[in-house]
């Protein structure tokens, strides 16, 4: 079964990079009929190297591709006839942009009253609204790249993660707005940004800092709330996550590695305790588990009950137990034709998951099938070819 709980909806994606196309592709796995908008020769995206080579075949699965030039009179009357029967315009490109295309905001709202509209940039209306940004940017901005690197070595995060969440809440703000219009009847611009996004994501940290009166320090360097809480080499030199949160957690991780020595000594009963003791406590442990096999102890710590985790790389996750089992892979055949798992949806309604209908399409693969549903004739669309407004 394929969830289709926005399938009624029809959403043009004027998108480029990961912030645009993760917010389509929120609305596309729910079933929303996403329609790119691409360049005749296709996003620039498609043929990006290094880092960006996984961001066309993720990003844009389960939407359709228009390869049409918006800047042509002909190729902007087709998008305004579009625009007739869509619900949600979706756009991530430099401010003014849209507005130089003709296609900003304002230049839309009268026309088409029940569009909602969604901006998504690198920073809400304040003082650095007109200035570009990336997701590396806003990381060093915010202090995310502070909080994870070592003291002095700010480091951004392992993977876009400012870009997608700041998609995501473009989505929410999407799905706010059309439950806004089922009231009103009206569309309306909303708006999501790279800068605030990371930001929120650094909530607590601010709040630590209102609370504590003390500055924030790095992750690598924070003290932990708990005892046991870090990464302890195997006998194989491999790293194996383990946390101890709980009293209860500390006599089964104490059974589970045989060190009845430790459970009996009373210093150790509580957390507060370990803590007090983690002078020693902790380099002891570490010699205790540097004896075992990493098999060995993630067996002990399952057994036991506890928070683990051996440390994964990107390419494990294709032969993860819980994301083949769990159906979070979806197969996607990527645009050089090979075949590979990739994931869906972090999330189920009614148990039930997105799945692919789509593959990452070839630039205007649909482009034909969109101009005969918005009543454009076969001859017309031919000769819109013809003339190089639009690719097929």
């Amino acid at each position: 079964m394929t969830l289709h709980t926005l399938s009624s909806l029809r959403v043009l994606e004027f998108s480029h990079a990961v912030l645009g196309p993760a917010c389509g592709l929120v609305l596309a796995d729910l079933g929303a009929e996403v329609i790119r908008i691409e360049p005749l020769d296709g996003d620039p995206t498609r043929k990006l190297k290094g880092f960006g080579t996984g961001y066309y075949p993720f990003f844009n699965r389960n939407k359709k591709s228009l390869a049409i030039d918006i800047k042509s009179e002909s190729g902007r009357e087709v998008i305004f006839k579009l625009l007739e029967s869509t619900d949600v315009l979706i756009e991530n490109f430099a401010p003014g942009t849209m507005d130089r295309l003709g296609f900003g905001y304002e230049a839309l709202a009268s026309r088409y009253p029940t569009l909602v509209y969604c901006s998504l940039k690198g920073f809400l209306p304040g003082p650095y609204s007109s200035r570009l940004a990336l997701d590396e940017v806003v990381q060093f901005m915010s202090g995310i790249a502070y909080m994870t690197g070592p003291i002095g070595q700010p480091l951004r995060a392992g993977a876009s993660v400012i870009d997608i969440m700041t998609g995501t809440y473009g989505a929410i703000a999407v799905l706010a707005a059309l439950r806004e219009r089922d009231v009103t009847g009206k569309g309306q611009l909303v708006k999501s940004a790279l800068f605030e996004t990371a930001a929120f994501l650094m909530g607590h940290h601010m709040a630590y800092a209102a609370v504590t009166k003390e500055p924030v320090p790095p992750m690598p360097a924070r003290v932990s709330a708990w005892a046991i809480y870090r990464t302890f080499n195997t006998c194989e030199n491999e790293l194996v996550f383990i946390g101890v949160t709980s009293d209860k957690q500390w006599v089964r991780f104490c059974e589970s590695f045989e060190m009845h020595d430790l459970l009996a000594d009373e210093r150790l009963a509580t957390n507060n305790g370990r803590i007090d003791q983690r002078e020693w406590l902790i380099p002891d442990l570490i010699q205790r588990i540097s004896k075992y096999s990493k098999a060995d102890v993630l067996k002990r710590c399952e057994l036991a009950d506890l928070p683990f985790s051996p440390i994964a790389k990107p390419e494990d996750l294709f032969t993860d137990e819980q994301l083949i089992q769990g159906h979070s892979l979806l197969e996607t055949i990527l645009p050089n034709g090979d075949t590979t798992q990739l994931p869906r949806l972090p999330l189920l309604l009614d148990d039930e998951g997105s799945q692919l209908e789509i593959n990452p399409p070839e630039i205007g693969k649909h482009s034909k099938e969109i101009l005969a549903e918005i009543g454009i004739d076969q001859a017309t669309i031919e000769k819109l070819i013809q003339d190089h407004i639009v690719a097929a």
